[in-house]
């Protein structure tokens, strides 16, 4: 088996989203796409240079095959995906009133990926890679994707695996008591922690920056990474305390998947063992090319890609190219 930089699971879902900006019910033409937290972290690896692997359960259904089918062919490693009969693969729709203004209705109580189980895991396939890298949102499917989870640290722990956490909250999946409850037991075990500023002051109940970054550390020695929007993005180790900028954006197109493209950027950087302020500005550099193209993954750029659009420029970068 090759050796993999990253591997990564959840949910993915067969994305519906129109081109035009108006609400859905006057939309009558829906092009087909992806969407997921980690498959967009993946694909945004796979195309960064990185070996990476993903996996799920999926519905045994047309919509679970195409699911596959578009991430393996991103140069993803798949081979630990399963399918069931069980359940029907999730789906998305994305409503655009503005770039702005954008609403997301996902059709996934039930789906296929929420009956992964702790017997679905390959440990050998985990243990394979580097880094295993989660989110909030898998966890918060069902009482056996929570298992999964917990059962995937165990794997890591066991191998001396890097942890790298993104809570992704999903209020519309669990309760703020049983949310904050598990991203903190996730974060607890984690080496790298990848918040928003509002999920770290909702995961800490502190509302100052510093404070955030401080009670995420919980004494211990890990790297706190909080996405700051247009503002970029503030380092915290027990060494650095640093806001790195971002990079300004003329026109925002669609900003659904930029903090996945965010995470496939520290991942790189992480795995390239780039000085942490270096890793943090290419990835608010993805951050601010995703927004500017429709769809979660179709932004994701390539290194040369972004290596080109972090050359020293004059003005806004006008990404929507």
């Amino acid at each position: 088996m090759k050796k993999l930089d990253v591997v990564t699971f959840g949910e993915t879902m067969v994305l519906f989203q129109p081109e035009q900006m108006q609400p859905l019910e006057y939309v009558y033409e829906f092009p087909k796409r992806i969407g997921g937290a980690e498959s967009n972290v993946a694909i945004g690896l796979s195309r960064l240079g990185h070996t990476v692997g993903w996996f799920s359960k999926l519905g045994d259904d047309p919509f679970g095959r195409y699911i596959l089918k578009s991430i393996r062919g991103e140069g993803v490693e798949t081979s630990s995906c399963l399918f069931t009969k069980e359940a029907p693969t999730g789906l998305i729709f994305k409503e655009r009133l503005s770039p702005e203004d954008v609403n997301v209705y996902y059709y996934r109580k039930g789906s296929a990926a929420s009956l992964l189980e702790t017997t679905d895991l390959d440990e050998e396939y985990i243990a394979n890679a580097k880094i295993l890298h989660l989110t909030g949102i898998t966890p918060a499917l069902s009482d056996t994707c929570y298992q999964a989870v917990m059962k995937s640290i165990e794997i890591a722990k066991k191998n001396k695996m890097k942890i790298v956490f993104d809570p992704n909250l999903r209020l519309k999946l669990w309760s703020l008591e049983k949310a904050k409850q598990v991203l903190n037991e996730i974060a607890s075990h984690s080496d790298v922690i990848l918040p928003g500023l509002d999920e770290g002051q909702f995961m800490t109940g502190k509302t100052e920056i510093e404070e955030v970054a401080e009670a995420l550390m919980g004494g211990e020695d890990k790297t706190i990474i909080m996405k700051l929007g247009s503002k970029g993005a503030y380092l915290h180790t027990k060494d650095e305390q640093e806001t790195i900028e971002g990079y300004p954006v003329t026109q925002i197109v669609d900003p659904v998947g930029a903090g996945d493209g965010f995470a496939a950027g520290i991942l790189s950087g992480l795995l390239r063992e780039e000085p942490l302020p270096i890793v943090v500005k290419r990835a608010n550099a993805i951050g601010a090319m995703v927004v500017g193209m429709t769809g979660d993954i179709e932004g994701l750029p390539t290194l040369a890609a972004v290596e080109q659009f972090m050359q020293p420029n004059t003005g806004a970068r006008d990404v929507n190219r």
